[in-house]
């Protein structure tokens, strides 16, 4: 299994609405593509940055249906997000592979 992780620290002031929006467009958006199998939305606990941490996570069967996600869908739907909440989060990608 394929996991992605955007990890992303969100503006305290507008976390709520920046969770809200990734729960009713941008998560969906992304499980339209089809690319991905099912995704968890996880919140870090103990984050020594400043604002709030979220990871959202992706499975994908295999390698290749991320490579389709990330050449065909990844960059428009990453320009909507930063569109969206230009200049309220920092984001960073994590690619891994579960360990059977």
């Amino acid at each position: 299994m394929i996991i992605f992780n955007d990890t992303v620290i969100v503006d305290e002031t507008i976390h709520q609405k920046w969770l809200n929006w990734m729960q009713k467009v941008y998560i969906p958006a992304v499980m339209e593509t089809g690319h991905f199998k099912s995704y968890q939305v996880l919140t870090v606990i103990d984050s020594p940055n400043e604002g709030v941490t979220y990871c959202v996570q992706y499975s994908a069967e295999t390698i290749e249906d991320f490579n389709h996600f990330y050449s065909k869908h990844l960059h428009r739907l990453q320009d909507i997000h930063n569109q969206e909440f230009e200049n309220q989060f920092v984001i960073f990608n994590t690619l891994m592979k579960t360990v059977d």
